[in-house]
């Protein structure tokens, strides 16, 4: 039990050899925390890790974590599993560490359409959204192949054009604050600029249906 190692909350810990994820089955021997709560009717600790671990985490784990919901920056553990250290950073150190990681990582739950988004804005601050808005559009005007024909994916509460509405999208126009990215689209003989992001290409097997749904995800979970 926790009172028997005289473990207490704010104690710095290291978790010991052959220990490993209890749900991720990876080997965590080494890593490094502080002791955020103590549940002796479970039998558990909760590790808050320090900045030296979270710095040296595989991308590839804080992904597989984001993906199922788990919590990266701490982990659930019996007093067993690890033993007293010294702390080798402070818990500001901790924070800057976790935003960092929060903004490279801040797509990975969307799984491997999060992944390209992440690659797309890499260099975008996470706050600035007309910057991402014009991102994504020099990104789509390099990858898109235009023309190419789409469909009205969202339903339309005014404008010409109604869910289903087959378009054939002739490239993008401008980029604005509300709508994101607009397009020039032709519909029945007449021409329209339309938001992107209620479009879908019809033809699923070509490229454009990848790069404009990644965009047009993006866009939703803004």
């Amino acid at each position: 039990m926790a009172g028997k190692i005289k473990l207490k909350i704010g104690n710095s810990v290291i978790v010991k050899p052959g220990v490993l994820d209890p749900d991720l089955g990876t080997d965590i021997s080494g890593w490094q925390g502080r002791i955020s709560e103590i549940n002796p009717e479970n039998n558990s600790i909760c590790i808050d890790w320090d900045s030296i671990t979270l710095k040296n985490i595989p991308s590839e784990v804080i992904f597989k974590c984001e993906e199922e919901g788990l919590d990266w920056s701490q982990i659930y553990l019996e007093p067993t599993d690890v033993e007293l250290t010294q702390a080798k950073d402070t818990e500001k150190d901790v924070a800057a560490i976790i935003e960092e990681i929060e903004a490279k990582h801040r797509w990975s739950h969307l799984g491997e359409e999060g992944k390209r988004i992440q690659a797309v804005l890499v260099d975008v601050e996470p706050d600035d959204e007309i910057a991402a808005f014009e991102t994504w559009s020099e990104h789509l005007k390099k990858v898109l192949s235009f023309p190419f024909k789409a469909k009205v994916a969202e339903f339309q509460e005014t404008g010409p054009l109604r869910t289903d509405d087959q378009v054939t999208l002739e490239g993008i126009t401008s980029v604005e604050d509300l709508y994101g990215i607009l397009v020039k689209v032709k519909h029945e003989r007449r021409g329209y600029d339309f938001p992107l992001c209620d479009l879908e290409a019809t033809d699923s097997k070509s490229p454009n249906y990848g790069f404009l749904r990644d965009y047009v995800v993006w866009f939703a979970n803004r």
